[in-house]
């Protein structure tokens, strides 16, 4: 076995007030844990530019620095919940934000907090959305109890439970929030693969002739003499995308169930051939001018846990300043590529839990 210097994520269920800002966690679903409780992004930061609808959280890892002005630093991913908003290597319906605070700030107590006893979350000075947990700016027009970040989610609350709240004074027991994603856990640990012995180029061509000659054997395709050279090419050699998503697959079956892979300053671990990223390619931080590096990327396995059958996406890789430069009280805005697995002329993906 072989410890790799990647770290994987995966979803566990945890207790929700352990999820909270007080302990700094990496989570995925439910409402973000914020970091800095005053700055917190506006609701126009968050508004996704194809159907103007907030966009819901989706992850946050924790990733502490040994820079003295990021003792405590978290990245937030956010997403449109609205799969027809979702075009191919497009990544305008995912939103990411750094944000980052010394050991001394004004929210945080200096002493790590017991993981051992229950407690409440640190209370943000701003007002949060009921629904979502991000800024709000509205408020139940007849109760001025409730705040929203947007129209739609007070009309969900509303529905749900609100209405019976405000008007007939009814508490609602156990309410489904029907627009944040299951809320998970997201521990890390070391990838860790086996050893194995690499294949030649003679023997992988030696095995991908024998799969083709068993599948002619069992009659599942024509003799080789009456089969197109494109088809025979798929036996006999691999273009450049077959390359690639088997090296992904390859290295993603020993730890199937990962949902984030860290590698800071390292590469993506790309589904495809098709549209990578070149390093030049990565628009400079907004903030410094200082070049991005990659930091993480968000696998297809997450879209498992979502119970969200209408989002896809392949990888969606995150880049974040080299220098972590230092924004003061703020969430800046960082850079996300989302890589996907074009459809065939058929109409259907790969599959790669295979």
């Amino acid at each position: 076995m072989v410890e790799t210097a990647i770290d994987l994520g995966f979803v566990e269920d945890c207790e929700p007030w352990l999820l909270t800002n007080k302990f700094f966690p990496s989570k995925v679903g439910g409402k973000p844990a914020w970091l800095d409780l005053k700055n917190i992004p506006k609701p126009k930061d968050l508004e996704c530019p194809r159907c103007k609808e907030p966009m819901v959280f989706l992850c946050q890892l924790y990733a502490s620095s040994d820079k003295e002005h990021c003792f405590h630093r978290t990245v937030y991913v956010f997403i449109c919940r609205n799969g027809a908003c979702y075009q191919p290597n497009d990544a305008s319906t995912v939103r990411v934000f750094r944000n980052q605070l010394p050991l001394k700030n004004d929210f945080y107590s200096e002493t790590p907090p017991d993981e051992n006893e229950e407690s409440e979350a640190v209370e943000s000075p701003v007002k949060l959305c009921r629904i979502c947990g991000c800024s709000a700016f509205a408020c139940c027009s007849k109760c001025k109890k409730e705040f929203y970040c947007n129209v739609s989610h007070q009309k969900a609350d509303w529905k749900a439970r609100h209405r019976q709240e405000c008007m007939e004074g009814k508490k609602v027991e156990n309410f489904q929030n029907e627009i944040l994603f299951p809320e998970f856990e997201l521990v890390i640990e070391s990838e860790i693969l086996e050893e194995k012995k690499k294949e030649t180029p003679e023997e992988a061509e030696a095995r991908r002739l024998a799969e083709y000659e068993n599948l002619v054997k069992n009659g599942q395709v024509q003799t080789m003499g009456d089969v197109p050279a494109a088809e025979m090419e798929k036996y006999v050699g691999e273009t450049e995308e077959d390359k690639v998503f088997a090296a992904f697959r390859e290295r993603i079956s020993q730890n199937k169930e990962q949902v984030v892979r860290y590698d800071r300053g390292g590469k993506p671990l790309w589904i495809t051939g098709d549209l990578q990223l070149a390093p030049e390619d990565v628009p400079k931080c907004e903030n410094c001018n200082e070049t991005r590096d990659f930091e993480f990327q968000i696998m297809p396995q997450l879209l498992n846990n979502l119970k969200r059958e209408e989002l896809d996406w392949g990888v969606i890789a995150v880049f974040t300043c080299s220098k972590d430069c230092d924004i003061g009280e703020r969430y800046v805005k960082e850079f996300a590529y989302k890589q996907d697995i074009v459809k065939d002329d058929e109409g259907e993906k790969e599959n790669i839990d295979e």
